[in-house]
Protein backbone atom coordinates (compact mmCIF):
# COMPACT_ATOMS: atom_id res chain seq x y z
CA UNK A 1 0.00 0.00 0.00
CA UNK A 2 1.48 3.51 -0.84
CA UNK A 3 3.00 4.89 2.27
CA UNK A 4 1.84 8.44 3.98
CA UNK A 5 3.91 11.42 2.54
CA UNK A 6 7.43 11.65 4.62
CA UNK A 7 7.49 14.74 7.34
CA UNK A 8 5.76 15.41 10.74
CA UNK A 9 2.56 13.70 11.39
CA UNK A 10 0.54 15.42 14.03
CA UNK A 11 -2.93 14.18 16.15
CA UNK A 12 -4.46 17.37 17.14
CA UNK A 13 -6.47 17.03 20.09
CA UNK A 14 -7.44 19.35 22.77
CA UNK A 15 -7.37 17.09 25.99
CA UNK A 16 -7.14 13.65 26.48
CA UNK A 17 -10.19 13.06 29.30
CA UNK A 18 -10.33 10.04 31.49
CA UNK A 19 -13.44 8.85 29.90
CA UNK A 20 -13.01 9.89 26.46
CA UNK A 21 -15.74 8.71 23.79
CA UNK A 22 -15.63 7.94 20.33
CA UNK A 23 -13.71 11.14 18.82
CA UNK A 24 -10.49 10.61 20.90
CA UNK A 25 -11.02 6.63 20.17
CA UNK A 26 -11.23 7.33 16.64
CA UNK A 27 -7.91 9.64 16.57
CA UNK A 28 -5.81 6.79 18.86
CA UNK A 29 -7.04 4.50 16.37
CA UNK A 30 -5.88 6.37 13.42
CA UNK A 31 -2.98 7.47 14.62
CA UNK A 32 -1.91 3.99 15.82
CA UNK A 33 -3.22 2.53 12.21
CA UNK A 34 -1.01 5.62 10.55
CA UNK A 35 1.93 4.48 12.61
CA UNK A 36 1.54 0.48 11.63
CA UNK A 37 0.88 1.13 8.10
CA UNK A 38 1.55 4.10 6.61
CA UNK A 39 5.37 3.80 7.81
CA UNK A 40 5.52 7.36 9.82
CA UNK A 41 5.50 8.24 13.63
CA UNK A 42 2.56 10.21 14.53
CA UNK A 43 2.54 12.53 17.71
CA UNK A 44 -0.32 13.16 19.59
CA UNK A 45 -0.71 17.19 20.77
CA UNK A 46 -2.62 18.35 23.39
CA UNK A 47 -2.83 21.78 24.76
CA UNK A 48 -4.42 21.46 28.14
CA UNK A 49 -3.09 22.07 31.64
CA UNK A 50 -3.78 18.49 32.98
CA UNK A 51 -1.27 17.98 35.61
CA UNK A 52 -0.91 14.08 35.20
CA UNK A 53 -0.28 13.35 31.36
CA UNK A 54 3.09 11.29 31.96
CA UNK A 55 0.24 8.95 34.53
CA UNK A 56 -1.83 8.98 32.10
CA UNK A 57 0.25 7.99 28.83
CA UNK A 58 1.74 4.83 31.04
CA UNK A 59 -2.19 4.25 31.32
CA UNK A 60 -2.98 4.42 28.09
CA UNK A 61 0.30 2.30 26.81
CA UNK A 62 -0.51 -0.59 29.12
CA UNK A 63 -4.09 -0.44 27.81
CA UNK A 64 -2.78 -0.17 23.79
CA UNK A 65 -4.51 2.79 23.15
CA UNK A 66 -1.21 4.16 22.64
CA UNK A 67 1.67 1.87 20.71
CA UNK A 68 5.16 2.15 19.15
CA UNK A 69 5.62 5.21 16.67
CA UNK A 70 2.78 7.07 18.41
CA UNK A 71 3.94 9.78 21.25
CA UNK A 72 1.97 11.95 23.16
CA UNK A 73 3.22 15.29 23.79
CA UNK A 74 1.76 18.23 25.87
CA UNK A 75 2.35 21.99 25.22
CA UNK A 76 3.14 22.44 28.92
CA UNK A 77 5.54 19.51 29.45
CA UNK A 78 6.90 20.24 26.50
CA UNK A 79 7.83 24.04 27.24
CA UNK A 80 8.78 22.74 30.43
CA UNK A 81 11.89 21.04 29.05
CA UNK A 82 12.70 22.86 25.55
CA UNK A 83 12.90 26.47 24.92
CA UNK A 84 10.61 28.26 22.55
CA UNK A 85 11.95 30.78 20.18
CA UNK A 86 9.66 32.90 18.02
CA UNK A 87 6.86 35.39 19.11
CA UNK A 88 6.86 39.42 20.20
CA UNK A 89 10.01 39.94 22.10
CA UNK A 90 9.21 40.58 25.78
CA UNK A 91 9.83 44.10 25.71
CA UNK A 92 7.03 44.76 23.00
CA UNK A 93 4.68 43.64 25.74
CA UNK A 94 3.46 46.67 28.14
CA UNK A 95 1.79 44.46 30.58
CA UNK A 96 4.02 43.59 33.45
CA UNK A 97 3.87 40.04 35.28
CA UNK A 98 2.79 39.83 38.12
CA UNK A 99 2.92 36.38 39.15
CA UNK A 100 0.28 34.80 41.50
CA UNK A 101 1.64 34.31 45.23
CA UNK A 102 1.90 30.59 46.83
CA UNK A 103 -1.37 31.31 48.60
CA UNK A 104 -3.74 32.29 45.55
CA UNK A 105 -5.63 30.19 42.99
CA UNK A 106 -6.32 26.81 42.81
CA UNK A 107 -3.45 24.70 42.42
CA UNK A 108 -2.95 21.54 39.84
CA UNK A 109 -0.40 19.58 40.67
CA UNK A 110 1.72 16.72 39.69
CA UNK A 111 3.42 14.41 42.75
CA UNK A 112 2.52 16.95 45.43
CA UNK A 113 4.48 19.58 42.98
CA UNK A 114 2.42 22.66 42.06
CA UNK A 115 1.99 22.58 38.11
CA UNK A 116 -0.34 25.08 37.82
CA UNK A 117 -2.34 28.12 39.77
CA UNK A 118 -5.39 29.62 38.78
CA UNK A 119 -7.50 32.31 39.71
CA UNK A 120 -10.95 32.34 38.84
CA UNK A 121 -13.45 35.64 38.62
CA UNK A 122 -16.53 35.75 40.57
CA UNK A 123 -18.59 34.54 37.48
CA UNK A 124 -16.53 31.50 37.01
CA UNK A 125 -14.19 32.69 34.06
CA UNK A 126 -10.51 32.36 34.70
CA UNK A 127 -8.60 35.57 35.21
CA UNK A 128 -5.37 34.48 35.62
CA UNK A 129 -3.33 30.76 34.88
CA UNK A 130 0.43 30.27 36.09
CA UNK A 131 2.14 27.37 35.26
CA UNK A 132 5.49 26.42 36.51
CA UNK A 133 8.45 24.00 35.82
CA UNK A 134 9.12 21.39 38.43
CA UNK A 135 11.36 22.81 39.59
CA UNK A 136 9.41 25.76 40.94
CA UNK A 137 9.77 28.33 38.52
CA UNK A 138 7.55 30.57 36.89
CA UNK A 139 6.70 28.80 32.89
CA UNK A 140 3.82 30.56 31.77
CA UNK A 141 1.87 33.58 32.85
CA UNK A 142 -1.74 34.26 31.24
CA UNK A 143 -3.53 37.03 31.99
CA UNK A 144 -6.83 37.57 30.51
CA UNK A 145 -7.88 40.79 32.43
CA UNK A 146 -4.53 42.92 31.94
CA UNK A 147 -5.69 46.77 31.46
CA UNK A 148 -4.45 46.31 28.23
CA UNK A 149 -5.97 43.22 26.66
CA UNK A 150 -4.84 39.55 27.47
CA UNK A 151 -1.04 39.23 28.14
CA UNK A 152 0.50 35.43 27.93
CA UNK A 153 4.38 35.70 29.23
CA UNK A 154 6.66 32.90 28.73
CA UNK A 155 9.24 32.94 31.17
CA UNK A 156 12.80 31.88 31.22
CA UNK A 157 14.45 28.62 33.95
CA UNK A 158 15.25 31.87 35.64
CA UNK A 159 11.53 33.18 35.72
CA UNK A 160 12.61 35.91 33.82
CA UNK A 161 10.13 37.55 31.04
CA UNK A 162 11.90 36.05 27.82
CA UNK A 163 8.81 36.32 25.23
CA UNK A 164 4.60 38.00 25.03
CA UNK A 165 2.12 37.42 23.03
CA UNK A 166 -1.10 38.82 22.99
CA UNK A 167 -3.28 35.75 22.68
CA UNK A 168 -2.79 32.15 23.19
CA UNK A 169 -3.39 31.34 19.54
CA UNK A 170 -0.17 32.85 18.50
CA UNK A 171 2.05 30.65 21.62
CA UNK A 172 0.14 27.59 20.03
CA UNK A 173 0.98 28.68 16.53
CA UNK A 174 4.93 29.20 17.24
CA UNK A 175 4.74 25.80 19.61
CA UNK A 176 3.32 23.92 16.55
CA UNK A 177 6.21 25.79 13.98
CA UNK A 178 9.52 25.09 16.64
CA UNK A 179 7.89 21.12 16.72
CA UNK A 180 7.88 21.10 12.69
CA UNK A 181 11.22 22.14 12.49
CA UNK A 182 12.39 22.21 8.52
CA UNK A 183 10.15 19.09 7.67
CA UNK A 184 6.85 18.88 5.85
CA UNK A 185 4.15 19.01 8.35
CA UNK A 186 0.40 17.12 8.81
CA UNK A 187 -1.85 18.42 10.93
CA UNK A 188 -5.00 16.01 11.30
CA UNK A 189 -7.14 18.09 13.55
CA UNK A 190 -9.71 16.19 15.44
CA UNK A 191 -10.93 18.56 18.22
CA UNK A 192 -13.35 21.40 17.24
CA UNK A 193 -11.72 23.65 20.06
CA UNK A 194 -8.41 23.12 18.48
CA UNK A 195 -9.83 23.22 15.03
CA UNK A 196 -10.79 27.29 16.37
CA UNK A 197 -7.39 27.86 17.62
CA UNK A 198 -5.79 26.79 14.21
CA UNK A 199 -8.32 28.61 11.55
CA UNK A 200 -5.28 31.27 11.11
CA UNK A 201 -2.23 29.15 10.93
CA UNK A 202 0.17 29.46 8.49
CA UNK A 203 3.23 27.69 8.13
CA UNK A 204 4.92 27.06 4.79
CA UNK A 205 5.21 23.52 4.37
CA UNK A 206 2.36 22.73 7.03
CA UNK A 207 -0.60 20.59 5.69
CA UNK A 208 -3.86 21.55 8.11
CA UNK A 209 -6.73 18.97 7.46
CA UNK A 210 -10.00 19.29 10.06
CA UNK A 211 -11.96 15.79 10.91
CA UNK A 212 -15.58 16.92 11.97
CA UNK A 213 -16.72 13.82 13.68
CA UNK A 214 -20.26 14.81 14.34
CA UNK A 215 -23.20 16.47 13.04
CA UNK A 216 -22.95 20.20 12.20
CA UNK A 217 -26.52 20.66 12.66
CA UNK A 218 -28.72 22.24 16.03
CA UNK A 219 -31.07 20.02 15.22
CA UNK A 220 -29.74 16.69 13.74
CA UNK A 221 -33.54 16.09 12.27
CA UNK A 222 -33.54 19.48 10.86
CA UNK A 223 -30.93 19.68 7.92
CA UNK A 224 -32.32 23.39 7.21
CA UNK A 225 -31.79 24.59 10.38
CA UNK A 226 -29.14 26.51 12.35
CA UNK A 227 -25.29 25.29 12.42
CA UNK A 228 -24.14 24.14 16.05
CA UNK A 229 -23.52 26.90 18.08
CA UNK A 230 -19.80 25.55 19.29
CA UNK A 231 -19.00 24.60 15.42
CA UNK A 232 -20.13 27.99 13.54
CA UNK A 233 -17.26 29.87 13.30
CA UNK A 234 -14.90 26.65 11.90
CA UNK A 235 -17.99 25.74 9.55
CA UNK A 236 -18.16 29.12 7.93
CA UNK A 237 -14.35 29.30 7.85
CA UNK A 238 -13.53 25.79 6.48
CA UNK A 239 -11.47 27.32 3.28
CA UNK A 240 -8.96 27.88 5.76
CA UNK A 241 -8.21 24.26 6.07
CA UNK A 242 -6.30 22.21 3.45
CA UNK A 243 -9.42 20.12 3.34
CA UNK A 244 -11.91 18.92 5.43
CA UNK A 245 -12.97 15.46 6.41
CA UNK A 246 -16.37 13.91 7.16
CA UNK A 247 -17.66 10.22 7.57
CA UNK A 248 -20.19 10.00 5.74
CA UNK A 249 -21.12 11.27 1.94
CA UNK A 250 -24.85 12.56 3.30
CA UNK A 251 -22.63 14.61 5.27
CA UNK A 252 -20.58 15.98 2.84
CA UNK A 253 -23.68 17.28 0.26
CA UNK A 254 -25.72 18.47 3.33
CA UNK A 255 -22.93 20.77 4.34
CA UNK A 256 -21.69 21.84 1.06
CA UNK A 257 -25.22 23.06 0.67
CA UNK A 258 -25.11 25.17 3.85
CA UNK A 259 -21.82 26.88 3.84
CA UNK A 260 -21.04 26.33 -0.09
CA UNK A 261 -18.57 23.52 -1.46
CA UNK A 262 -15.14 23.70 0.30
CA UNK A 263 -12.62 23.68 -1.81
CA UNK A 264 -11.43 20.15 -0.65
CA UNK A 265 -14.33 18.57 1.34
CA UNK A 266 -13.32 14.94 2.09
CA UNK A 267 -15.44 12.03 2.68
CA UNK A 268 -13.20 9.88 4.80
CA UNK A 269 -14.74 7.17 7.76
CA UNK A 270 -13.10 5.81 10.48
CA UNK A 271 -11.30 2.67 9.95
CA UNK A 272 -11.34 -0.49 12.56
CA UNK A 273 -9.16 -3.16 12.75
CA UNK A 274 -11.67 -6.02 12.51
CA UNK A 275 -11.94 -8.65 15.10
CA UNK A 276 -11.57 -11.85 14.42
CA UNK A 277 -15.25 -12.90 13.20
CA UNK A 278 -17.80 -14.95 16.02
CA UNK A 279 -19.23 -17.87 14.81
CA UNK A 280 -22.23 -17.83 12.14
CA UNK A 281 -25.15 -19.83 14.52
CA UNK A 282 -25.62 -18.15 17.25
CA UNK A 283 -28.29 -17.78 19.89
CA UNK A 284 -30.89 -15.15 17.69
CA UNK A 285 -32.36 -13.96 21.05
CA UNK A 286 -29.44 -12.21 22.35
CA UNK A 287 -28.81 -8.23 21.99
CA UNK A 288 -26.52 -6.18 22.96
CA UNK A 289 -25.90 -2.03 23.46
CA UNK A 290 -22.50 -0.57 23.94
CA UNK A 291 -23.15 3.15 24.38
CA UNK A 292 -22.32 5.56 27.17
CA UNK A 293 -25.93 5.93 28.75
CA UNK A 294 -26.64 9.26 28.02
CA UNK A 295 -29.74 11.30 26.92
CA UNK A 296 -28.33 11.60 23.47
CA UNK A 297 -28.16 7.50 23.17
CA UNK A 298 -31.58 6.98 23.84
CA UNK A 299 -30.78 3.26 25.14
CA UNK A 300 -34.55 3.32 26.56
CA UNK A 301 -35.95 2.54 22.93
CA UNK A 302 -34.28 -0.52 22.81
CA UNK A 303 -34.86 -1.66 26.48
CA UNK A 304 -38.80 -1.07 25.66
CA UNK A 305 -37.90 -2.94 21.95
CA UNK A 306 -36.53 -5.83 23.95
CA UNK A 307 -39.67 -6.37 26.21
CA UNK A 308 -41.58 -6.28 23.41
CA UNK A 309 -39.92 -9.32 22.26
CA UNK A 310 -40.85 -12.35 24.12
CA UNK A 311 -37.66 -14.88 25.34
CA UNK A 312 -35.40 -11.38 24.16
CA UNK A 313 -32.36 -10.92 26.39
CA UNK A 314 -30.55 -7.61 26.46
CA UNK A 315 -26.59 -6.92 27.52
CA UNK A 316 -25.98 -3.43 27.68
CA UNK A 317 -22.80 -1.89 28.56
CA UNK A 318 -21.55 1.28 29.23
CA UNK A 319 -22.03 3.88 31.86
CA UNK A 320 -23.73 7.53 32.59
CA UNK A 321 -26.28 9.96 34.01
CA UNK A 322 -29.24 7.99 32.67
CA UNK A 323 -28.19 4.56 34.10
CA UNK A 324 -30.98 5.12 37.11
CA UNK A 325 -33.70 6.25 34.93
CA UNK A 326 -33.02 3.22 32.22
CA UNK A 327 -32.68 1.11 35.70
CA UNK A 328 -36.48 2.31 36.12
CA UNK A 329 -37.26 1.57 32.17
CA UNK A 330 -36.06 -2.09 32.43
CA UNK A 331 -37.72 -2.78 35.33
CA UNK A 332 -40.92 -2.56 33.72
CA UNK A 333 -39.85 -5.18 31.13
CA UNK A 334 -39.87 -9.00 32.01
CA UNK A 335 -37.76 -10.23 35.05
CA UNK A 336 -34.50 -11.06 33.28
CA UNK A 337 -34.98 -9.58 29.71
CA UNK A 338 -32.30 -6.53 30.59
CA UNK A 339 -29.23 -6.77 32.66
CA UNK A 340 -26.60 -4.08 32.92
CA UNK A 341 -22.88 -4.62 33.24
CA UNK A 342 -21.56 -1.40 33.74
CA UNK A 343 -17.98 -0.03 32.04
CA UNK A 344 -16.30 -3.46 31.23
CA UNK A 345 -12.91 -3.37 29.38
CA UNK A 346 -13.84 -6.28 27.22
CA UNK A 347 -16.96 -5.60 26.48
CA UNK A 348 -16.85 -5.43 22.42
CA UNK A 349 -15.49 -9.41 22.57
CA UNK A 350 -19.52 -9.92 23.44
CA UNK A 351 -20.08 -8.80 19.82
CA UNK A 352 -18.72 -12.04 18.45
CA UNK A 353 -21.58 -14.11 20.26
CA UNK A 354 -24.61 -11.76 20.53
CA UNK A 355 -27.20 -11.94 17.68
CA UNK A 356 -27.82 -8.06 17.01
CA UNK A 357 -26.92 -4.93 18.16
CA UNK A 358 -28.82 -2.04 18.88
CA UNK A 359 -28.61 1.73 18.15
CA UNK A 360 -31.11 3.90 18.89
CA UNK A 361 -29.16 7.41 19.15
CA UNK A 362 -30.90 10.55 18.48
CA UNK A 363 -28.06 11.51 16.30
CA UNK A 364 -23.56 10.48 15.61
CA UNK A 365 -20.94 10.86 13.52
CA UNK A 366 -20.86 7.73 12.04
CA UNK A 367 -20.72 5.41 14.94
CA UNK A 368 -17.60 2.85 14.78
CA UNK A 369 -19.79 0.32 16.78
CA UNK A 370 -21.73 -0.49 13.82
CA UNK A 371 -18.62 -1.24 11.87
CA UNK A 372 -16.75 -3.63 14.81
CA UNK A 373 -20.60 -5.49 15.32
CA UNK A 374 -20.96 -6.05 11.70
CA UNK A 375 -17.18 -7.49 10.95
CA UNK A 376 -17.69 -9.62 14.11
CA UNK A 377 -21.04 -11.18 12.42
CA UNK A 378 -23.59 -9.53 14.85
CA UNK A 379 -26.27 -7.91 12.93
CA UNK A 380 -27.17 -4.08 13.53
CA UNK A 381 -30.57 -2.64 14.56
CA UNK A 382 -29.64 0.75 13.88
CA UNK A 383 -32.29 4.16 13.74
CA UNK A 384 -31.79 5.71 10.28
CA UNK A 385 -30.34 9.23 11.90
CA UNK A 386 -27.75 11.49 10.37
CA UNK A 387 -25.30 10.29 10.07
CA UNK A 388 -24.08 6.93 9.89
CA UNK A 389 -26.19 4.20 9.86
CA UNK A 390 -27.56 4.55 5.99
CA UNK A 391 -24.00 4.40 4.80
CA UNK A 392 -22.62 1.20 6.85
CA UNK A 393 -26.00 -0.57 6.90
CA UNK A 394 -28.03 -2.19 4.05
CA UNK A 395 -31.68 -2.73 5.08
CA UNK A 396 -32.41 -6.75 5.34
CA UNK A 397 -29.32 -7.63 3.74
CA UNK A 398 -27.00 -7.08 6.75
CA UNK A 399 -28.85 -5.39 9.05
CA UNK A 400 -32.23 -3.01 9.68
CA UNK A 401 -32.23 0.19 9.51
CA UNK A 402 -35.79 2.11 11.50
CA UNK A 403 -37.48 5.64 11.03
CA UNK A 404 -36.16 8.00 13.54
CA UNK A 405 -38.90 8.62 16.63
CA UNK A 406 -41.02 5.36 16.02
CA UNK A 407 -40.90 2.96 18.70
CA UNK A 408 -43.70 0.62 17.56
CA UNK A 409 -41.06 0.12 13.62
CA UNK A 410 -38.32 -0.54 16.48
CA UNK A 411 -40.15 -3.40 18.13
CA UNK A 412 -40.90 -5.04 14.62
CA UNK A 413 -37.68 -4.72 13.69
CA UNK A 414 -36.37 -6.60 16.55
CA UNK A 415 -39.05 -9.23 16.54
CA UNK A 416 -38.45 -9.57 13.15
CA UNK A 417 -34.29 -10.30 14.03
CA UNK A 418 -35.57 -13.10 16.78
CA UNK A 419 -38.05 -14.46 14.67
CA UNK A 420 -35.54 -15.01 11.40
CA UNK A 421 -34.66 -18.54 11.04
CA UNK A 422 -30.90 -19.34 11.67
CA UNK A 423 -30.05 -20.09 8.26
CA UNK A 424 -30.88 -16.62 7.15
CA UNK A 425 -29.09 -14.55 9.90
CA UNK A 426 -26.01 -16.54 9.02
CA UNK A 427 -26.39 -15.60 5.07
CA UNK A 428 -26.59 -11.88 6.90
CA UNK A 429 -24.00 -12.05 8.90
CA UNK A 430 -21.51 -12.77 5.82
CA UNK A 431 -23.20 -9.87 4.34
CA UNK A 432 -22.25 -7.98 7.01
CA UNK A 433 -18.33 -9.11 7.88
CA UNK A 434 -17.97 -8.04 3.82
CA UNK A 435 -19.89 -4.42 4.36
CA UNK A 436 -17.22 -3.77 7.31
CA UNK A 437 -14.37 -4.85 5.49
CA UNK A 438 -14.70 -1.48 3.50
CA UNK A 439 -13.51 0.31 6.82
CA UNK A 440 -10.48 -1.90 7.56
CA UNK A 441 -7.69 -0.07 8.69
CA UNK A 442 -5.59 -1.12 5.43
CA UNK A 443 -8.33 0.62 3.08
CA UNK A 444 -8.87 4.24 5.21
CA UNK A 445 -4.66 4.54 5.70
CA UNK A 446 -4.39 4.30 1.73
CA UNK A 447 -7.69 6.82 1.19
CA UNK A 448 -5.46 9.00 4.09
CA UNK A 449 -2.17 8.96 1.98
CA UNK A 450 -4.11 9.84 -1.16
CA UNK A 451 -6.04 12.88 0.32
CA UNK A 452 -2.69 14.11 2.12
CA UNK A 453 -0.90 13.97 -0.92
CA UNK A 454 -3.28 15.78 -3.27
CA UNK A 455 -3.15 18.66 -0.72
CA UNK A 456 0.04 19.07 1.04
CA UNK A 457 2.59 21.98 -0.42
CA UNK A 458 4.59 19.08 -2.15
CA UNK A 459 1.79 17.25 -3.89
Amino acid sequence: MPALPAGRHFAVAWHLPDDFGGMTSALLHRSRAFARLGGVHVDVLTFDARPDYPELEARLRARGELSDGVGLVNLYDWLRAHPLPGGRRFDAVRTPVAPLARHEGVVAARDGIPMSRTVYGDDGSVRQRDHYRLDGSLLLSDCRDAPDGRSVVLCDPDGRPVRGWRRMRSLYAAWLDRLAGDDPAYLVVDSTVSARNLLDYRRAGSTVVHVLHNSHLADPADPHGPLRPRRREVLENLDAFDAVVVLTERQRQELAERVGPAPRLAVLPNSRELPIPGPLRRDRRSAIVLASLTGRKKVQRGIRAIGRSPGARLDVYGTGDRREFLGDVAALQPDGSVVFHGHRPEARERLASASVLLLTSRFEGSPLVLVEAMGAGCLPIAVDIRYGPRDVIRHGVDGWLVPPNDQAALNRAVRIAMDTPTWRLALMRVAARRSAARYRDEVIVRRWARLLRSVSPAG
